[in-house]
């Protein structure tokens, strides 16, 4: 069961620091990425989050993940 929805604001820390921004789509299943094959489930889910500051989108496990309002 996922634990954040679409929609979810959330933050997560990146090579730049820490990033925020709203989850786009759940994968509950694998799913091909940035031209690399990502592994998920429905008792570990991916997540598609879009960057609050550029139309960067990134791809997280929800361990990676901190719901912020």
């Amino acid at each position: 069961m996922s634990t954040f929805s679409v929609g979810d604001h959330v933050s997560w820390n990146s090579e730049a620091g820490r990033v925020s921004g709203k989850i786009v789509k759940v994968h509950h299943s694998d799913f091909d990425y940035k031209g690399h094959r990502r592994r998920a489930s429905k008792d570990e889910p991916q997540y598609e989050i879009e960057s609050d500051k550029t139309d960067h989108i990134a791809a997280h496990k929800e361990d990676a993940l901190t719901k912020i309002d």
